[in-house]
């Protein structure tokens, strides 16, 4: 119903384009290369519903908690947005790139809360030795990224929330530093990590932009239950409530 909707609307250009419509479009103009069909346009949508809405939820949940439980990183953060958006009503992703500490609260947050404890199952193809470890082709691996992330043989007191270790430092969570994989890496790494981080990132400096954060009931953030829920994707065991002051 959506695609037939957006399959009669040759009106739409430039930023009004959302997601179904740029996927139209690049199967109407064969900018891929090769055959788009319907089916998989629709398997597309269906990915990131599915793998883009839980984990999303989860990481603005746990960047949320961490900064207002941490009032000093709040203060910080919050003053080098607001400078950043001076008097424009919304940070927009141009805005992103030109904050560092920014970008370190959202490394800092996926390092230590990844939604994805455990990445994508991979199969060994061949018989490979790993230090001193023997792997035999066939053999099922899950990488642990939340193991990795809290690592202190990587991490000076990896348990921390300090923004402050990624500031200056060329570590990314693209794929290239192996201590910090939340999305994996290689050829086989998630396909939606630039819509994932834009989506996460955009939402976090926008409600740090035009909102002061406190706990209900004038609770301390110190006292703010953190414990994790674990499954497929890890969650706060006490979901998050918070009270927002417009400024």
């Amino acid at each position: 119903m959506v695609l037939q909707k957006r399959e009669g609307n040759e009106d739409v250009t430039g930023e009004s384009k959302n997601f179904v419509d740029i996927l139209l479009e690049i199967q109407k103009e064969n900018k891929a290369g090769f055959p788009i069909h319907k089916d998989n346009i629709k398997a597309v949508i269906l990915d990131m519903f599915a793998a883009g809405t839980d984990t999303t939820y989860s990481f603005l949940g746990w960047a949320m908690a961490e900064l207002i439980r941490q009032p000093r990183v709040m203060q910080k953060l919050q003053n080098e947005v607001r400078g950043t958006a001076n008097t424009k009503s919304l940070i927009t992703e141009k805005d992103l790139d030109i904050m560092p500490y920014f970008k370190a609260v959202m490394k800092e947050t996926v390092s230590l809360h990844p939604p994805l404890p455990l990445l994508v199952a991979r199969e060994s193809t061949q018989d490979v030795k790993i230090q001193d470890y023997d792997i035999a082709a066939g053999t099922i691996t899950f990488i642990n990224v939340w193991a990795i992330g809290t690592d202190p043989m990587f991490w000076d007191e990896p348990e921390v929330f300090r923004p402050e270790r990624f500031v200056n430092s060329s570590i990314d969570f693209e794929g290239h530093d192996f201590q910090l994989i939340p999305f994996g890496a290689g050829r086989r790494g998630c396909p939606g990590i630039l819509f994932a981080l834009i989506t996460n990132e955009l939402v976090i400096a926008n409600l740090v932009n035009r909102f002061d954060w406190a706990l209900p009931d004038n609770e301390m953030g110190e006292d703010l239950d953190m414990t994790e829920w674990s499954g497929v994707i890890i969650h706060k065991s006490v979901p998050l409530l918070a009270v927002a002051t417009p400024t």
